[in-house]
């Protein structure tokens, strides 16, 4: 849910307008919203770039997943691994349009650890490569758009430790 549509459901929730501080909030959010898109942009734009950046990382952490009998071995379990890179990292840009992390959790976390644990994905390759992704993006990103980026690939991270 976004920041907008979250503050116009908790007032109407309560009856009220929505308070001095959910609009300061709202503000904020407008203010940035021409830097939030820029950096959707370049995060869609330089996909490709990205997960390759943060394939290399990983594996050079792992090399044990793309060894034979690895969670990686071979191309098709490696371009499956890459396809979920690539589906993180989207996660990342509608938090960022949206403003609020909420959205990262519904539409991609609950669950995620089962289902990784079902299909025998080590979690904690999984939180590696989620790193390897941030720090690959981070790569294409002013320091500003840094800022905004960090706080839900840090959300994804910390949600899969937990």
């Amino acid at each position: 849910m976004s920041i907008v549509t979250k503050v116009i459901l908790d007032a109407d929730n309560e009856l009220r307008y929505p308070s001095i501080g959910e609009l300061e909030s709202l503000y904020t959010y407008f203010i940035n919203t021409e830097e939030r898109i820029s950096i959707v942009c370049i995060l869609r734009d330089k996909q490709q770039d990205i997960i390759k950046l943060a394939s290399k990382a990983i594996f050079q952490i792992h090399p044990e997943y793309i060894a034979p009998g690895g969670n990686a071995e071979g191309a098709r379990k490696r371009s499956l691994c890459l396809r979920d890179y690539g589906w993180y990292l989207r996660l990342v840009t509608y938090g960022i349009l949206a403003g609020e992390k909420e959205s990262i959790e519904q539409l991609g976390l609950i669950g995620v650890k089962e289902m990784y644990n079902s299909l025998g994905v080590p979690i904690l390759g999984m939180i590696d490569g989620i790193e390897c992704l941030r720090n690959a993006s981070l790569e294409f990103l002013s320091d500003s758009q840094s800022k905004f980026a960090l706080p839900y690939f840090d959300f994804i991270i910390n949600s899969m430790s937990m």
